[in-house]
């Protein structure tokens, strides 16, 4: 598998806030490089600098139209995607860091699905 470098990354998250839309690139960029991460081999301060990128491009994605009105299975993934980037549900400090790791896959996971509703509903080109 193709992994995306970590100043690849952030060269795309610059220029995605610049236009401040969606970029499927940076998006999948950055899914790409957190779903490579390995346990035991990615420092908890790894793991805590990508949380508030992927968390915000996860936000970004809950705001677009992402047809919930004409399938359950969209809307039951914009609810768990609500419920991960809620605050209170992300890792803290005392959190060991394999729930920060399961927490950071998970979200990539369910960005990269509402991604894929976000490319089909606007005509992209899915990811």
């Amino acid at each position: 598998m193709k992994m995306a470098s970590t100043g690849k990354a952030m060269e795309l998250a610059e220029a995605s806030e610049e236009n401040g839309g969606i970029s499927v690139a940076e998006i999948t960029s950055l899914t790409d490089t957190v779903l490579g991460f390995r346990l035991g081999t990615t420092t908890r301060t790894q793991l805590d600098g990508y949380m508030p990128r992927l968390a915000r491009e996860l936000n970004r994605l809950l705001g677009k139209d992402l047809g919930t009105e004409s399938g359950i299975e969209a809307q039951e993934l914009v609810r768990k995607a609500t419920r991960l980037v809620e605050l209170s549900a992300r890792p803290t400090a005392e959190t060991p860091t394999f729930g920060t790791f399961i927490y950071l896959r998970d979200v990539a996971n369910l960005t990269r699905r509402l991604l894929w509703l976000y490319t089909e509903r606007n005509g992209l080109d899915a990811p």
